[in-house]
């Protein structure tokens, strides 16, 4: 519970950034971790509140008050025992999650929440600084061999888990890497793919074997995987972007996010990417407001474009939550990524109607502004909007999985094209085909990274019950 004045004595530390000039000259992280005293003070803050609802705001259910008060009495390395009982990849979550344990703190009622994202990014990255992140590998040997398709946090989360209960597991990847959007959806600035690289070498001496260039339904036959394995794990992200079907869609500079971020992440690993798309010197509009079309923004300004715009369909968000209502639950409010700082101009209400250009390369986008009423958008009568574009990135979230995994094993999909699998009750995670279970946003479609963990270690605990009778795993 850290202080029992703290909350009432200290303020709210958060992790500064690099001035933008800096950052922008490359692809590095730049947000560093609290310093260890700035980190005592600040799980100083947790409050004897008497239910943790951080902790059930977290989907993989943090023990957040336990490593708070262990941080702030100096306890560093129980700390990360604390924090890896529930979470495989902290250095994940402490950079890229969205922190709806803090939206859940109590302190955020009336007050700033403790600084949960910024205290476990510096357990973290101080337990692999002491060299106290090393290999758990099982004592002894099941005898089961289990494939994981997909290396994302999803796939990550159930292979270890796996693992370290002493089954063969091996991970497939159809990428020349491991991790899946990890390492290639996310930007080097948000995530230094360092930090997937070191799991991997710690998931490899705990036994894990890893499999690049296996796309499984294309150059893998799933009837391979249910044939050489005891039990089959489906883990893919969400990669079937959503498309945005006007007149002039089909002209040159118009792409999806998914074609444009990885190839910059390639580049900063060394590749050769030819004929990189590009924001150099142009004018670029990204279509969505989330984390994606965030992510199209930074990586824009890094490689130096002319001007970057984002437009989103859906309003304005508040600038501040109504706390009494929303609290403890994740608020919808107007929120500002360090990529938007670095220069955006931004846009609500806003539906793109036509891209048009010349010799079959786009030149502008023609769009209109919006109102919603009763759950349905109206055009405003006279708010067209014609604008210069040289390059559109389309940013609108994904549908679904990529579907050729799910049709390989034959297993049932839901309405919305995901692998439909329980997870309650007998045989949760199970698909509808013996022995294939899905997790992660094979399962639950587009979802957070904290949550990819979360599904990944359940259903790690539901193939170890399946080939075992039982499981020493937890939930």
């Amino acid at each position: 519970m850290g202080k029992i004045t703290g909350f009432m004595e200290f303020r709210r530390i958060s992790e500064h950034s690099l001035p933008v000039a800096e950052r922008l000259k490359n692809y590095k992280e730049f947000i560093p971790r609290l310093t260890d005293q700035q980190t005592s003070v600040q799980g100083s803050r947790c409050m004897d509140c008497g239910i943790p609802f951080c902790t059930t705001g977290c989907p993989v259910n943090n023990i957040i008050p336990d490593w708070n008060d262990l941080v702030y009495r100096g306890n560093w390395k129980q700390a990360l025992d604390v924090l890896h009982s529930t979470n495989n990849f902290p250095e994940f979550t402490g950079r890229i999650c969205p922190a709806p344990c803090e939206a859940a703190c109590t302190l955020t009622i009336n007050d700033d929440a403790v600084g949960i994202k910024s205290i476990e990014h510096a357990i973290i990255d101080k337990g692999w600084e002491e060299g106290w992140v090393t290999p758990q590998p099982a004592q002894t040997k099941s005898g089961k061999r289990i494939a994981v398709v997909g290396s994302g946090p999803a796939g990550l989360a159930c292979a270890q888990q796996l693992a370290r209960v002493g089954h063969d597991v091996v991970v497939f990847e159809k990428n020349d890497r491991i991790g899946g959007l990890l390492r290639y959806g996310i930007p080097d600035f948000k995530l230094e793919k360092s930090h997937i690289d070191r799991r991997i070498e710690q998931m490899r001496a705990e036994g894990v074997e890893f499999r690049v260039n296996q796309h499984i339904g294309v150059q893998v036959s799933a009837q391979k995987l249910k044939d050489e394995f005891d039990a089959v794990v489906l883990t893919g992200g969400a990669e079937q972007p959503r498309d945005l079907p006007v007149p002039g869609r089909a002209l040159q500079g118009v792409h999806f996010a998914m074609e444009f971020l990885p190839q910059q992440n390639r580049i900063v690993a060394g590749d050769v990417v030819p004929d990189q798309i590009k924001a150099t010197g142009k004018h670029v509009v990204v279509i969505g407001g989330g984390d994606t079309g965030s992510d199209c923004v930074g990586t824009s300004n890094r490689q130096g474009a002319a001007s970057v715009t984002q437009f989103e369909v859906m309003p304005r968000p508040p600038e501040q939550e109504n706390k009494p209502l929303i609290w403890p639950y994740w608020p919808m409010k107007l929120r500002t990524s360090s990529s938007h700082e670095e220069g955006c101009q931004r846009d609500w209400a806003v539906a793109t109607k036509e891209l048009t250009g010349k010799n079959g390369k786009i030149e502008k986008l023609h769009a209109v502004r919006v109102e919603w009423k009763d759950g349905k958008m109206q055009e405003v009568p006279g708010s067209e909007i014609e604008m210069k574009a040289d390059l559109v990135l389309l940013a609108m979230g994904f549908v679904s999985p990529m579907q050729q995994v799910l049709e390989a094993f034959g297993v049932e999909k839901d309405g919305r094209g995901n692998a439909k699998a329980v997870t309650e009750g007998a045989g949760y995670y199970q698909t509808s085909v013996d022995k294939v279970f899905a997790a992660g946003d094979m399962r639950r479609g587009q979802s957070l990274v904290v949550w990819a963990i979360r599904e990944g270690r359940q259903a790690a605990r539901a193939v170890d019950e399946y080939l075992m009778g039982s499981s020493s795993l937890p939930l």
